[in-house]
């Protein structure tokens, strides 16, 4: 099993998607076009992974890559190819799909509640409400197509399928506590402009949904592996 992995930013961490990844043994290739342009090349992979970054979809001018990226998602989504777009991953998939790309106006940050919609393979093992650590200043409209899996928050879109196996979902599933803790560590000043209370509040938020969340984070994670 081969797995192109797109990060978007210098700190990417994989979290509970690296850790079903590699359960799997699958073998990983890392393009990282925010530094070189490089996207993977197409059908020369079994899964495509999208992670986050602080640009914004629509951000063509400092980052050329983007519209590539996106269409490139929806053509392997629509190939029936397994894509996973998390947080500006999901973003640049709504992207490509054909969806609006609403910058600034749906901040959102820390542990939050959403709740699960309709029936889906990857989301069958989660409760109808469920909580994710969000990380995001922008959201988009549910591509065309496409079948809403979550909802709730400031961005309405917390996740959607398209085809066989696309995901995008606008909360970090991924970043499990240490992840969170490192993030915490490395970027005090940019959370404290998303959320100037995170340093008293982060270990009160930590021990009521921390566990959960890393739990149905890693579901998902297998879950969407075992469908590639």
């Amino acid at each position: 099993m081969r797995i192109a992995i797109v990060e978007n930013t210098k700190v990417t961490h994989h979290g509970q998607v690296g850790v079903a990844l590699h359960e799997a043994g699958a073998v990983m290739d890392l393009y990282r076009p925010f530094v070189d342009g490089k996207i993977p090349t197409f059908g020369s992979y079994d899964a495509l992974v999208v992670f986050g970054g602080e640009q914004s979809a629509c951000d063509d001018g400092a980052h050329p890559y983007l519209p590539h990226l996106a269409d490139h998602m929806a053509q392997a989504a629509h190939d029936g190819v397994a894509v996973l777009g998390i947080c500006l991953g999901s973003q640049i998939f709504a992207r490509g799909l054909g969806a609006q790309n609403h910058i600034g106006t749906a901040p959102e940050f820390g542990w939050c509640g959403m709740d699960r919609v309709g029936d889906d393979a990857m989301f069958a093992a989660l409760p109808a409400q469920f909580h994710a650590f969000q990380w995001h200043s922008d959201t988009f409209t549910l591509p065309e197509g496409a079948a809403q899996l979550a909802q709730g928050g400031r961005a309405l879109v917390q996740a959607f399928r398209f085809g066989r196996a696309g995901y995008g979902t606008q909360f970090h599933f991924e970043a499990n506590r240490r992840v969170v803790a490192d993030w915490t560590r490395r970027f005090p000043d940019v959370i404290a402009g998303m959320d100037g209370a995170w340093a008293h509040s982060h270990s009160v938020q930590e021990a009521e949904h921390g566990a959960m969340a890393d739990a149905a984070g890693l579901a998902l994670a297998r879950a969407w592996v075992g469908l590639i």
